[in-house]
């Protein structure tokens, strides 16, 4: 069993990279947590390992590389967001509100029409939505995610 002290370390770890990737526009590696946290490099692993398995975050498949932590992608995607003068990678539609609300800033998201592959820019300033016409449509649903996350 698990102790309270690496619990801590592991929600230590979740702040640390979520901190890291909104300064920084990027995931952090497990070097950055193990350096910004001042542990180990095992051990920095080792919390990955822990948040991938708590659905914290998402490692590219046998990597310790973070694919996922909502609502940011680690990977480039069809769903780009801009705050400020910072730019994330969003993991879907979904996500791409995610960020500015996670960020309690207004953002502009470029994305694409998955029907007619038309580019497509909103606006969120205030709460208000405003720009090109859409609706958000998921293949798969919502209690299947986890299933394949990659591909919903």
């Amino acid at each position: 069993m698990k102790d309270e002290f690496y619990d801590e370390r592991v929600w230590d770890a979740r702040h640390f990279i979520y901190t890291f990737w909104v300064e920084n526009e990027h995931a952090p590696t497990a070097q950055d947590t193990a350096k910004g946290l001042e542990i180990e490099i095992e051990d920095a692993r080792a919390l990955y390992e822990e948040l991938n398995a708590r659905h914290a975050i998402m490692l590219m498949a046998g990597t310790q590389m973070i694919r996922m932590a909502n609502p940011f992608s680690g990977v480039p995607s069809g769903f780009r967001v801009r705050v400020g003068d910072k730019k994330f990678y969003a993991n879907c539609a979904w996500d791409s509100f995610g960020i500015p609300a996670a960020l309690h800033a207004d953002a502009t998201i470029d994305a694409f029409c998955a029907g007619t592959q038309e580019p497509l820019r909103l606006t969120l300033r205030e709460g208000k939505i405003s720009g090109d016409t859409a609706i958000a449509y998921f293949r798969v649903p919502f209690a299947q995610w986890y299933d394949d996350l990659v591909f919903t």
